[in-house]
């Protein structure tokens, strides 16, 4: 499939596993498929995607010091916490390196361009606690001066050993390259975003204030979220590091639920709509209705998709809220809250109230996860599309799976928005 010999492909995966650089799991049927035979069902094989991207930027960071112009980057983990490592995320190249941060941007770009400027991030780790950080010096605040800066940064990392690891693929966090621990850390003259420094001075704002305000003042959601993440906003002895799985998280749900409190005091839309949507092999409906706030994400995952590998059958998980909301954290995780966020978006645009139900299913040509902001962008991108109008809730139904392979009798009996809409009388249905 890829022109490559499987004794090629063998001395490829045991020099870069003996870097640490993949792993393949025990009883895989890579083992065996060696990235030719198409075992696991994918359309294209993710070892293979990992490895041309890590060959090309090897030799590259194979050094105990890397120079490189940061997007700028940085990373707080989550392991151990309130004990985590943070540090800077570094490509060993100079010039314009934003794209490589700014997922705001990758909305129309494809798997291999993703994995190619991602991969190309190592992440310098130094280990600190999270919730006492002020007295560990300079590498905390240079990670944080990076987190604060509007522009690509200089940046030269000391590491202990040459970088190396497995590369990082998460459905919340966008992926990045090998890891190594800091000696020592020197970055240029940051240019702080002059809103973003205005909250950092400002000790005595709540962060969640902050993180409203800088929304509203048209500063990016992935900007807000690093700041957020470096303990970069609250009141002074209240400052944490946050991990960065976390603050994506926290961010898209502050941000929903401010919106959410103006939109549900709107009147509702008129009509029942459906916008279509489809990237990454990932298809989108997300149908609109003419009612109070309900709001449902229901993800459907093929066979020999990221979640659902080795499964025979297609795979479906929900999570839903009422107009009351819910208090849990939400059993689909982050791309919840992204998805949330995206659709208040349009609402208080329009000025308007209405239930959400989004669809999507996920395709073998998703081969592997590339973080929570695909889940939100897409959904603003199909969001800023003509929409499907319809006059009756069936209607737009059939529209639905007209798009979809999966059956409507099964989306139904996976949702419990819709579940409620075809059983359950309301107020609604008399005015």
């Amino acid at each position: 499939m890829y022109g490559q010999s499987s004794s090629t492909f063998d001395n490829h995966v045991r020099s870069l596993s003996t870097a640490g650089a993949l792993e393949v799991p025990a009883g895989s049927p890579c083992v065996i498929c060696k990235g030719s035979k198409n075992l696991c069902g994918k359309d294209r094989c993710p070892l293979m995607i990992k490895f041309y991207s890590r060959s090309r930027s090897r030799n590259l960071i194979d050094s105990l010091d890397l120079a490189g112009m940061s997007p700028p980057g940085i990373f707080v983990g989550r392991f151990g916490y309130p004990k985590v490592d943070i540090g800077p995320l570094v490509p060993p190249m100079m010039g314009d390196t934003s794209l490589m941060d700014t997922p705001e941007m990758w909305v129309g770009r494809s798997i291999d361009e993703i994995v190619d400027f991602r991969f190309n991030l190592v992440r310098g780790k130094y280990r600190i606690d999270a919730t006492d950080f002020q007295k560990y010096g300079r590498i905390v605040d240079h990670t944080r001066d990076l987190a604060l800066s509007n522009d690509p940064t200089e940046v030269e990392a000391k590491f202990q050993k040459r970088p190396s690891g497995r590369l990082i693929l998460d459905d919340e966090v966008q992926p990045f390259g090998p890891s190594a621990r800091l000696q020592n850390l020197e970055i240029g003259n940051p240019r702080y975003d002059r809103r973003v420094e205005k909250a950092f001075y400002d000790t005595d704002l709540r962060a969640t204030e902050a993180v409203k305000a800088l929304y509203q003042e048209g500063v990016l959601i992935s900007k807000i979220q690093k700041a957020f993440s470096v303990g970069a906003f609250g009141v002074d002895k209240r400052r944490r590091f946050v991990p960065t799985r976390w603050s994506i998280t926290a961010v898209d749900d502050i941000l929903g639920k401010d919106l959410l409190r103006t939109t549900k005091r709107n009147p509702t839309i008129e009509d029942w709509r459906v916008y279509d949507w489809e990237m990454l092999d990932n298809r989108w409906c997300i149908l609109l209705m003419p009612t109070t706030w309900r709001y449902e994400l229901i993800e459907a995952w093929y066979p020999n998709t990221t979640w659902n590998p080795l499964g025979q059958q297609i795979e479906i998980i929900s999570s839903h809220e009422f107009y009351e909301g819910r208090k849990d954290y939400a059993e689909i995780g982050g791309c919840y809250y992204a998805a949330r966020l995206a659709v208040n978006e349009l609402l208080m645009a329009e000025g308007r109230q209405a239930g959400a139900v989004i669809f999507r299913e996920a395709h073998p040509g998703y081969v592997m996860p590339v973080g929570v902001w695909n889940v939100r962008e897409n959904v603003r991108a199909a969001l800023k599309t003509a929409p499907h109008s319809f006059e009756t809730l069936s209607t737009a139904l059939q529209h639905v799976v007209s798009r979809m392979d999966i059956s409507l009798e099964r989306w139904i009996s996976s949702s419990a928005v819709l579940t409620d809409m075809m059983t359950q009388r309301r107020i609604d249905d008399y005015v």
